[in-house]
């Protein structure tokens, strides 16, 4: 259903360190890097899409985070969404919710929130059983 998602950032270098390590925890690999346009993108190993991207604005202004926006990325199970918020905090990320389970969306749902150094939300997920 999903092609590709792009977010605009101000600080490339800054982003890809993000990016790079909470995408990493999540299981995804870079695709691509071109330092001169800036952007890059990431997949799932062995496929070309959907991608994630992230670049600086096509119009050249700053990167503006939508109000009500949130980009929901699926991690392989809990432990992912865990250490991926961890990267995320580590990385320059700020707390929007910490992992736990989110019965109000359904019995199995696993998330955890934060927000990117440029203020765009991301939402961890896993939506399989928890176990025990």
């Amino acid at each position: 259903m999903i092609s590709h998602t792009f977010l605009g950032v101000g600080d490339f270098e800054r982003a890809f360190r993000f990016y790079s390590a909470v995408l990493g925890e999540l299981g995804l690999v870079l695709r691509f890097r071109e330092d001169e346009r800036p952007w890059a993108g990431w997949v799932k190993p062995g496929a070309s899409r959907p991608i994630f991207l992230i670049g600086r604005p096509h119009d050249g202004g700053p990167p503006v985070p939508g109000n009500g926006t949130m980009i929901a990325l699926l991690a392989p199970d809990c432990a992912a969404v865990e250490r991926a918020w961890q990267a995320a905090l580590n990385h320059g990320g700020r707390d929007e919710g910490a992992p736990g389970l989110r019965p109000e969306y359904h019995a199995d749902y696993y998330g955890a929130y934060v927000r990117d150094p440029d203020g765009n939300k991301l939402c961890l997920c896993c939506h399989d059983p928890v176990d025990g």
